[in-house]
């Protein structure tokens, strides 16, 4: 999934490796794209859920065709900021930052119910009115199947980018291995904190995406800076492919070209869908998508959507 790598913990990477893309071209200033979405409007939120607050971030004025950005494990809705507003024109765009991430609140533990909870809730109380498209990246990919397993025929649809069904996110793994997402550091500075932070698994990134991340997934606590996830996240059971059963809404697959889903991975995933999910591979890009090709990312999900909303879902036989 997408995650730092926190605590100041090494970034080792889970074993088979992907290749890896090409360095991402290191820019002086942002360009006007990225610094356009970050000053978008943007209105801040939270639904109590289970008796836990869910913050969210929503943009855009069409409420009744949404689409929910749900992030990885130990990510936040951050991680959207220059995604979201990209997709908005056409769409309400909520951004939801799952309990024990971001901003929400803690609980004593967490499963994919939960969540998938939380993401409808979220969509509900920025004011989606008409079934919302999920799209889950990494382990928020787990949340999307999840929901749809759920709600069904509530939701327009959901997305799933990158997600290795058959196994663990690589934060998973490093979690279970006590190689990162450990108890949380504290850094002595903001500066400090950011310094340490990390994907995982670690890739090239856009150097002022990377920034904007770092800096959105810091926050002050006693004696300085430290991270916002909650590390118990990773002792929920992993996903499987029974996620992918019985599902009564359309499915998208984007697979990164470097990314953590091999192509066995992606074809069980297509077979078990009955073959009618699209599988859409986004070039060039890591894991991690929306820190490398984030153009690239939300051109494959604009004209996915502009599909959806002039075609009919394709019958299961």
């Amino acid at each position: 999934m997408t995650q730092p790598t926190l605590a100041g913990q090494s970034a080792a990477q889970p074993e088979p490796r992907a290749a890896q893309p090409p360095q991402a071209a290191e820019t002086a200033q942002p360009p006007g794209w990225f610094a356009a979405a970050l000053a978008a409007p943007v209105e801040l939120g939270a639904v109590s859920v289970d008796g836990t607050e869910v913050a969210y971030r929503a943009f855009g004025d069409n409420s009744s065709s949404g689409l929910v950005l749900v992030h990885g494990g130990a990510a936040h809705a951050r991680w959207w900021d220059h995604i979201a507003p990209l997709l908005a024109a056409d769409h309400r765009v909520v951004a939801v930052d799952l309990s024990g991430h971001g901003d929400s609140g803690r609980r004593d533990g967490y499963s994919l119910d939960g969540w998938a909870r939380e993401v409808v809730a979220a969509a509900a109380a920025a004011g989606i009115t008409g079934p919302p498209v999920i799209a889950g990246h990494s382990m928020g990919g787990f949340v999307a199947l999840r929901a749809a397993g759920i709600f069904g025929t509530q939701l327009e649809g959901i997305v799933v980018i990158d997600s290795p069904v058959r196994e663990f996110t690589p934060e998973d793994q490093a979690a279970r291995q006590g190689r990162a997402f450990g108890p949380l550091r504290v850094y002595p500075t903001r500066e400090a904190a950011m310094s340490r932070f990390r994907p995982m698994p670690d890739q090239p990134t856009l150097p002022y995406v990377r920034e904007h991340v770092a800096a959105t997934s810091i926050r002050p606590v006693e004696g300085g800076w430290s991270w916002k996830f909650d590390p118990a996240v990773f002792g929920r059971t992993q996903g499987t492919p029974t996620l992918l059963r019985q599902l009564d809404c359309r499915v998208a697959l984007f697979h990164a070209e470097h990314g953590i889903v091999p192509p066995q991975t992606t074809e069980l995933m297509y077979d078990s869908l009955g073959q009618l999910a699209p599988v859409i591979e986004i070039p060039a890009a890591g894991h991690h998508v929306m820190l490398d090709q984030p153009i690239a990312l939300v051109t494959g999900i604009r004209t996915l959507l502009a599909d959806w909303d002039h075609s009919r879902p394709a019958r299961r036989s």
